[in-house]
C-alpha cells in the first residue's frame, strides 16, 4: 500500500492550495524530509527558470545541476530487473535515485494521470524503496507527489 502527499507550486514558492510555504509542506515527521525537501527546492528552481513547455529531458538535465549544487548525491536512469516466477521478463528504469533512499521520477505533461502515480508506486515496489517523488514540470505550476511504501515503513 502507497501513501500520497499531492501539493502545486507556484513561481512564488506557496502552495497553489493553502499558500504556505514549502516549509510547512515538508512534515519532519516524513521519512527522510530533509532530503525530499531539498529535491523538490531544486524542481522549484528548474521550474521557475525554466518553466513548462519542454520536453522532460531538459528538466532532467537541469535537476541534475541542481541537486549537485546542493550537494545532493543520485544516480540517473537506475536501472531494476524485473521477475515473474523466478524469470526475468524485463528492466524497469527510474531517473533518479537520490542519496540511496529516495525513487524520484520526473514528468513533463499538462496533467499527471493516475497511470503515472500507479508507475511510481510500483518503482517503489520493485527498487524495494520506502520514499518516492513523482514531480511533474509540465504544468503552470510545479506539482509534486510524495509516496510511501508502507510495506517498508
Amino acid at each position: 500500500m502507497v501513501i500520497y502527499h499531492t501539493h502545486h507550486k507556484n513561481h512564488n514558492n506557496h502552495s497553489s492550495d493553502n499558500g504556505n510555504n514549502m516549509a510547512n509542506d515538508i512534515k519532519p515527521e516524513y521519512n527522510y524530509s530533509d532530503i525530499t525537501e531539498k529535491i523538490i527546492n531544486c524542481a522549484l528552481k528548474v521550474h521557475n527558470t525554466l518553466r513548462n513547455g519542454l520536453q522532460e529531458g531538459f528538466y532532467q538535465r537541469a535537476l541534475t545541476i541542481e541537486m549537485e549544487l546542493q550537494s545532493l548525491k543520485f544516480k540517473r536512469e537506475v536501472a531494476m530487473p524485473v521477475f515473474y516466477r523466478n524469470h526475468r521478463v524485463g528492466t524497469r528504469r527510474i531517473d533518479f535515485m537520490v542519496e540511496n533512499v529516495v525513487l524520484t521520477e520526473t514528468k513533463a505533461v499538462l496533467k499527471l494521470e493516475q497511470v503515472d502515480l500507479m508507475r511510481s508506486t510500483k518503482d517503489l515496489e520493485v527498487f524495494h524503496t520506502e520514499v518516492g517523488l513523482l514531480l511533474n514540470f509540465g504544468a503552470t505550476q510545479l506539482q509534486y507527489h510524495r509516496l510511501e511504501n508502507q510495506e517498508m515503513l
